[in-house]
């Protein structure tokens, strides 16, 4: 059986599947039912100074995005941090690592910009025995406006000169969570691990609006008649999250920098998708907000049965595995040639793909031979761009194919060329054609 234990910069726990900074980790009650239920580690809600509580609204605080079967897609949320008094939570973060030693416990923390503040808060934290802490630089909404969350998460300067501080006055590790609300993710990356950090985890949460109340005319969620933007999440943002892990797994001056990885992780393939690029382990949020604390055995399971399957032993076997492989597109094999086709056994005779084909692509699938409705590929036209694969609503029913070097091509009349070329050296690239004069 594969071994799923995590050691992400020494925080040991029993798998890589964390429960993010959110609602789910707001007290120990949940936590405790987390750890039950099989989460290898949480990161407690997050921590603000001493103080009056946060306040949050007492009204709506989540908007959504659905699929067509009602599936939550996307969610966006203006909750706050812990609203909860910090001894209280201090309190209680400490007897749950107490009765749990064997999990991980993060303390993700965001108080304001001052060196002072961070150096009260930190001592608190370290006394309850967390393995960690977690600085929270990525919140978008109403702690940003108070110069905090992804306030300071946007300026690199300001990461590094906090993470210096947490790395003088603590002894544990500190992990960086990063802002998806920015221009080059890299940048902030640099700053922290400039700073010192232990690791970096990402993504926070999408500045976002997620809908419109059209007879109100308010945002979702609306307050009283006004609404205001969130933090968006859940399955549709993975595609964001897997480009800026990979961004920073592939950056000369961050690679090897500890990653843990965030966004829309809902099944055991999408973590595995993180580790493969270069994710240490991965934190959950909104899946279990949708399915409960006990989506995790099924995690579990799923990356457990497909290591084994795979041949795969631990979690090193496959963490970082895809990162060689992604590439800046002027690299990708231009001479790669490659067509659909269509299985006609497994064909339902729906038309979509000729639908897509005809009016958005490449004109290359038939609707008729001989008069009779049929689809397949017409090779003289296809470009192989694969749109048709997306929009079959029948696996494995329209495939692409590699074109054997050697053979013909029907569109562009040429053999395959069997050697690798790309933008940089092609006769058309005007940067190649001034190099080559």
């Amino acid at each position: 059986m594969a071994d799923l234990r995590n050691n992400f910069v020494g925080i040991k726990s029993p798998n890589p599947f964390w429960l993010a900074s959110a609602p789910p980790t707001d007290k120990a009650y949940n936590v405790e039912r987390a750890f039950k239920a099989g989460w290898g580690g949480v990161v407690w809600k997050t921590l603000g100074e001493e103080g009056p509580p946060v306040v949050n609204v007492n009204g709506p605080r989540y908007g959504a995005i659905w699929g067509a079967d009602r599936r939550l897609l996307g969610l966006n949320n203006i909750e706050l941090i812990t609203d909860r008094d910090l001894y209280t939570n201090l309190r209680e973060m400490k007897q749950v690592k107490m009765n749990w030693p064997d999990r991980a416990l993060i303390a993700s923390i965001m108080v304001p910009c001052e060196e002072e503040s961070w150096k009260a808060i930190l001592p608190l934290v370290e006394e309850t025995g967390a393995d960690g802490i977690e600085l929270n630089f990525g919140c978008p909404h109403g702690m940003s406006e108070r110069g905090m969350g992804a306030a300071v998460g946007q300026v690199p300067e300001y990461i590094e000169m906090v993470v210096r501080w947490c790395k003088q006055y603590t002894r544990m590790p500190v992990i960086t969570k990063l802002t998806p609300n920015i221009t080059d993710i890299r940048r902030p990356a640099r700053a922290a691990k400039a700073g010192g950090t232990d690791a970096v985890s990402l993504i926070n949460t999408i500045n976002s609006i997620t809908s419109v109340n059209l007879d109100t005319f308010s945002p979702e969620p609306s307050i009283d008649g006004r609404g205001s933007h969130g933090g968006y999440c859940g399955p549709a943002v993975k595609p964001i999250a897997l480009n800026m892990v990979a961004e920073i797994a592939r950056d000369p001056e961050t690679q090897g920098l500890p990653i843990s990885g965030i966004g829309g992780v809902t099944t055991w393939r999408d973590a595995a998708e993180f580790l493969a690029l270069g994710a240490g382990n991965v934190q959950v949020c909104t899946a279990a907000m949708t399915y409960g604390f006990k989506i995790v055995q099924e995690m579990i399971s799923g990356l457990s049965d497909w290591m084994d399957a795979k041949g795969h032993r631990n979690l090193d076997d496959i963490t970082g595995r895809a990162v060689p492989n992604v590439s800046d597109w002027q690299y990708l094999n231009l001479n790669y040639i490659a067509k659909a086709r269509i299985d006609q056994d497994a064909c339902i005779k729906c038309g979509r793909c000729h639908i897509a084909c005809e009016d958005t692509s490449h004109q290359a699938i038939t609707q008729f031979v001989n008069g009779v409705r049929h689809f397949e590929v017409m090779e003289d036209e296809c470009v192989g761009c694969n749109l048709c694969v997306n929009v079959c609503p029948v696996e494995n029913c329209i495939t692409m194919e590699q074109l054997p070097s050697g053979s013909l091509d029907e569109r562009t009349g040429k053999t395959v060329d069997p050697n690798y070329a790309n933008w940089t050296t092609h006769p058309n690239n005007p940067m190649a054609r001034q190099a080559a004069e």
